[in-house]
């Protein structure tokens, strides 16, 4: 890895680390989370609403 692509691998980190707080939070709450959030994370919204929780 060079310095170059140092700023670059850090954001990306800190935008999955983002949508994993954010979907958690929103289910936590009862809410469904962002689609963009589930898609970051590499979840596909539709198939995360056919959870059902038990």
């Amino acid at each position: 890895m060079t310095l170059k692509h140092m700023p670059s691998r850090i954001s990306s980190f800190l935008t999955v680390f983002g949508s994993s707080i954010a979907a958690a939070s929103a289910t936590r709450e009862g809410r469904q989370p962002h689609a963009r959030d589930l898609i970051v994370l590499g979840i596909e919204p539709s198939q995360f609403r056919k959870i059902r929780q038990s």
